[in-house]
């Protein structure tokens, strides 16, 4: 979501000299993820953000691929996987292709002994369980239930969470998160249709100057390995900054559904995009209002995209026994629809309360292991007229 943002101290011209109160020069950053041809901001750091102690050995976290190739409809029960203490370490990778990676997390703590930074991929958190910060050289995000967070690459950051109980939809980007093209004007500006406003995005505050020198663990992730590096200098040391990189909040309960007298494709949910993939958030809003509406969707092949479903709450009504923390992965190329019985359901209904997110890659997902582990069995065979599974 580009805005200009700034924060702090910054000089009037930059690229010009701009000392501290002791005559020292500030050092000045560049932050862009893609060059020198999109957006960037420009931050003033004490300290070079360049004064490396040491480096450790690099450890995998690739995913392990059952799946290379997937023609069935599958479903996914997140919940059932434990939390874990640790932040990193809870990530559980579940769907991947060249584009994007998809999974989720349960720490159980904040990250207090180490900062961490994805160098591969913008980060998307949806927070489904759990409240807490998002911290970073940019100032701070306040996060909580409904809350996406999105992180550019390359960005240094740690949550702090206030609550033991955390549950975390991850989407790990190849190419920068945006909102759709067609909700904005030639400047940028979200137009009048668009089903949010800038109003509705929350950006960094109260950026906190840390002048401290020490041993600070910084983990890095860069083609599936982690690289424990070790600066001297805290990495929020940051005087001031400007531009239009920076990470952002944004609360599913600000996106205004769009209504219609019929039924409406799930492209009028849509709430942010990247390269070969978009991503929906599906929140409670009236139904159809024809008299003789069908508020359920009707049966659409996925023949361009896989279709990736997160339940987050409420009745979602097109489906049959869903809770939250449930995925559920429809395949391109087979066509789905409603589960038996709720087409009739739908008919009269005035409003859902449904509360999901839908992820739309354009490329075919690989299925890892971690997320056989959380199958539910046979979900393929749940359209079957004499199954209300």
């Amino acid at each position: 979501m580009p805005i200009y943002q700034q924060q702090g101290t910054i000089p009037n011209k930059r690229h010009t000299v701009f000392r501290q109160d002791n005559g020292n020069l500030y050092h000045e950053e560049l932050f862009g993820t893609e060059g020198f041809a999109s957006t960037s901001s420009l931050v003033y750091h004490l300290h070079p953000p360049t004064m490396v102690h040491k480096m450790g050995k690099p450890y995998s976290v690739k995913p392990e691929i059952a799946i290379e190739d997937n023609m069935k409809a599958m479903s996914f029960l997140s919940f059932d996987v434990p939390s874990e203490k640790d932040y990193l370490k809870s990530r559980k990778t579940l769907f991947v292709n060249d584009d994007m990676s998809i999974g989720v997390a349960a720490p159980s703590q904040s990250m207090e002994e180490y900062f961490f930074k994805n160098a591969d991929a913008d980060e998307l958190l949806f927070v489904h369980k759990g409240s807490g910060t998002l911290k970073t050289m940019y100032g701070s995000v306040a996060f909580g239930y409904g809350d996406y967070l999105v992180i550019p690459r390359g960005t240094v950051y740690q949550l702090s969470f206030k609550t033991e109980n955390n549950r975390i939809l991850f989407i790990e980007s190849h190419s920068p998160v945006h909102t759709p093209k067609r909700y904005r004007n030639e400047f940028g500006q979200l137009l009048e249709h668009s089903p949010f406003c800038e109003r509705d995005f929350r950006f960094p505050k109260n950026l906190e100057t840390h002048n401290e020198f020490g041993l600070f663990n910084v983990n890095i992730k860069k083609r599936g390995l982690i690289y424990p590096y070790v600066y001297e200098t805290h990495p929020f040391d940051v005087v001031g900054w400007d531009g239009y990189n920076y990470p952002y909040a944004f609360s599913i309960f600000n996106f205004e559904p769009i209504t219609g007298r019929v039924h409406m494709p799930p492209t009028i949910h849509q709430n942010f995009e990247g390269r070969n993939f978009v991503i929906c958030s599906f929140v409670p809003r009236l139904y159809d209002y024809h008299p003789n509406a069908i508020p359920a969707p009707y049966h659409h092949s996925n023949i361009d995209s896989d279709e990736i479903l997160y339940y987050v709450d409420g009745d979602f009504m097109s489906r049959n026994n869903i809770v939250p923390g449930q995925f559920t992965l429809h395949p391109g190329g087979v066509p789905h629809g409603p589960h038996p019985g709720a087409i009739e359901r739908s008919i009269g209904k005035k409003e859902t309360n449904e509360l999901a997110v839908m992820i739309d890659p354009f490329n075919p997902v690989k299925i890892t292991k971690d997320a056989l582990e959380m199958e539910i069995g046979d979900y393929y065979k749940s359209w079957r007229s004499e199954s209300l599974v």
